[in-house]
């Protein structure tokens, strides 16, 4: 019996990419482990407001059962992801404490870990061969801008095409060294796949 995980994204191409991330993470950690992932879409500026968060885990722990883990998966923008994350967190538990709940803020943008890690990227889909990743990846205000720059003429980022493929390539493991967002999506599906050698309702 696979096990469930709901993930609770706001773009188009997180749809794909962050199934792909999540499920990279998890063979990482337990080579072989089966896993169902449901990824849906709230848009950022609604899933925030009152009421809507709450909404939408409730959608996603009917989704995964008693089970199941649920990602929530936004970019930070402006926001201090420090700040915003832990009061979305708290809500969200507040309406679901007895489903594993994360709550995942990429500082700036989702595509900041993909600067973390470009070397990884050298030589795909129109990306130099000598490409170097910024010295703060996390730190840019226009991640997919950055990408875009970097590409061969007339080549353009395309959210739907680029990010799950560059979601396939990119270093895992570098893109935990730079950038403290990715390393938290990391440590939490690490966490929840600790619960269970404890929980007993989790399929082994």
């Amino acid at each position: 019996m696979p096990l469930d995980l709901a993930c609770i994204v706001e773009g188009e191409g997180d749809v794909q990419a962050v199934p792909v991330v999540i499920r990279r993470i998890v063979q990482g950690i337990v080579p072989g482990l089966a896993i169902k992932i449901h990824p849906f879409r709230v848009p950022r500026t609604k899933l925030i407001k009152s009421g809507e968060l709450e909404r939408s885990i409730e959608i996603a722990a009917r989704r995964v059962g008693r089970s199941g883990a649920i990602f929530v998966i936004l970019d930070s923008d402006d926001d201090d992801p420090k700040t915003l994350g832990p009061e979305l967190l708290a809500r969200a538990r507040k309406i679901r404490p007895d489903r594993f709940i994360s709550i995942v803020l990429a500082k700036r943008e989702f595509e900041s870990w993909f600067l973390a890690a470009a070397e990884s990227l050298r030589g795909h889909r129109g990306l130099p061969k000598d490409l170097e990743s910024p010295l703060d990846p996390e730190s840019i205000r226009g991640a997919k801008e950055w990408l875009a720059a970097q590409f061969e003429p007339r080549r353009r980022y395309s959210e739907t095409v680029d990010q799950p493929a560059f979601a396939r390539l990119f270093d895992l493991l570098q893109a935990r060294r730079r950038a403290a967002s990715f390393d938290k999506l990391f440590s939490d599906v690490q966490a929840f796949l600790g619960d269970l050698t404890t929980n007993p309702h989790v399929p082994h």
